[in-house]
């Protein structure tokens, strides 16, 4: 009984020093051109919304807790299993209390994994929302567009100045 409780103890630390992430977008995106704030706000809210019904109504602590609790309670049930075949019902005390505590070890690492993918889905889910509604996205790394004189899309970029060096042969990159 008394490993039990420390096991039980343990575990419970464990689990209580996962990272919490946030409960909303942990991206950035800007009012499109020509919106007002208001707009840009009432969009905000709408794909909010949208990106929780997308990951499932969960929320990225909510998918945190469950995965850890299972991992838990699956760690728990498989070393009493484990405790009481090898040593009988004093066995089974001391198998469940180390599966709690190993349960709980994986659980703590399984919980992060899942309240991040859940953050990254919700992200993702909001970004094509503000995107659609018509507001900007900021991206990282560098993008350009190439434009003719006719207002079109070129799709040959124009070539280098005079004096550039030539480009590299093919295949030495």
């Amino acid at each position: 009984m008394k490993y039990s409780r420390i096991a039980l103890l343990a575990s419970l630390s464990f689990l209580g020093a996962c990272a919490v992430v946030p409960t909303g977008p942990s991206v950035m995106a800007l009012p499109g051109t020509g919106k007002t704030f208001d707009q840009f706000r009432a969009d905000d809210a709408s794909c909010r919304q949208y990106a929780f019904q997308q990951v499932g109504g969960v929320s990225t602590n909510q998918a945190a807790t469950a995965s850890g609790v299972g991992s838990a309670v699956v760690g728990t049930a498989l070393g009493a299993a484990a405790g009481a075949a090898f040593n009988g019902g004093s066995g089974a005390a001391v198998g469940a209390g180390a599966g709690l505590l190993a349960g709980s070890l994986f659980g703590a690492s399984a919980s992060q994994g899942s309240a991040y993918e859940v953050q990254r889905r919700y992200d993702y889910s909001y970004l094509q929302c503000m995107y659609a509604s018509g507001n900007r996205i900021p991206v990282s790394g560098r993008m350009s567009t190439i434009q003719s004189t006719e207002g079109g899309y070129a799709t040959t970029p124009p070539p280098p100045p005079p004096g550039s060096p030539p480009p590299p042969p093919p295949g030495t990159y």
